[in-house]
């Protein structure tokens, strides 16, 4: 554990002065543990991978090699933005692997969560693989592991853990964020000019919306989730003080609605979506913020727009004795 205690010397960064001595000083280290040799990284577009992947770009330009695997379950925009963020404003040398159909087609009719998650970790590690596979010249595996990972579990987090991609190809790993904590790497993102919304991007579980879309997947389903989840996402973060965490859920159930034409009403069967804000400290318990309720009928209104949907609930459990997540 020696090499991964975090330095009596390192301060906590909290301004910007400090964000930007650690940036000039990681882009030294960098450097001279890189020399020009190619590293090679998994670029997801959350924070972690983010600024790892703005450290290096600063440190060895087009020697860094991000792939960005899309597997359909991300929220809306966030491909599109890792694409222009990277490939359009810092000229990163960027693959974009669209996987989506891949991912869905290994997930149709898989219910059982622990089940989803495993395909989609196991996938990704493939794809990845694969990937790596096609490049020539690759010493190093960049991974945005930060200090609490480590305290954690000893090892990396499961959604930026490219399996044994390193013993497979020998590569040597690079984390330089691993002694910070997650508000420290915001600020460093900040200063090396990465977009707010990237920056402070809220939690998110490696599996994606595959476990929000409750129960099996379909994509008529996944679609109208991440719709909902951007009205959501739009309306909460309006607010004079955000809760830690806001998303959507679509259980695996359809009810009745019913809606007019020539004013004939017409039943119908819909889903229901629902929202979920939480406040936590350290994410082992948590409570339920209060939400205006003009904002919960605004967003409402906006969510029964969507294609397939008939109903709007709001989730008031805390943790215990639910979950954050739905699965």
């Amino acid at each position: 554990m020696e090499n991964n205690v975090r330095p009596e010397s390192l301060q906590r960064i909290e301004t910007p002065e400090l964000a930007k001595a650690f940036i000039e000083e990681q882009v030294a280290l960098l450097r001279e543990q890189i020399g020009e040799k190619k590293v090679l990284l998994a670029l997801s577009g959350g924070v972690d991978s983010s600024v790892v992947a703005a450290l290096l770009i600063k440190a060895i330009g087009k020697n860094l090699v991000c792939v960005h695997v899309n597997h359909g379950l991300l929220r809306k925009g966030e491909p599109e933005q890792v694409i222009e963020v990277f490939r359009g404003q810092m000229d990163a040398n960027l693959i974009y692997v669209d996987a989506v159909d891949r991912f869905l087609d290994k997930l149709a009719g898989v219910s059982d969560p622990e089940k989803k998650r495993k395909i989609i970790g196991e996938e990704f590690i493939r794809v990845f693989e694969e990937e790596a596979e096609k490049l020539d010249g690759i010493h190093f595996l960049a991974q945005g592991t930060i200090y609490p990972d480590i305290l954690e579990s000893v090892g990396v987090k499961a959604h930026h853990n490219v399996g044994g991609l390193p013993e497979k190809f020998g590569f040597e790993l690079v984390e330089p964020v691993k002694f910070l904590y997650k508000d420290e790497v915001r600020v460093v993102g900040k200063e090396l000019g990465l977009p707010d919304n990237m920056v402070y991007r809220q939690p998110f579980p490696g599996p994606g919306l595959g476990v929000r879309c409750v129960g099996a997947i379909t994509r008529d389903r996944l679609e109208a989730l991440r719709e909902a989840d951007a009205i959501v996402r739009e309306e909460i973060g309006k607010l004079p003080e955000t809760p830690w965490q806001y998303f959507c859920a679509i259980p695996d159930f359809v009810s009745t609605g019913i809606k007019y034409v020539d004013g004939q009403g017409q039943r119908y069967m819909g889903w229901a979506v629902v929202i979920r804000a939480v406040n936590t400290v350290d994410a082992v318990t948590a409570t339920v913020p209060e939400i205006p309720f003009s904002v919960l009928c605004k967003m409402r209104d906006e969510i029964v727009k969507i294609p397939g949907v008939n109903r709007v609930l709001w989730d008031l459990s805390e943790k215990p004795l639910a979950t954050i997540e739905w699965e």
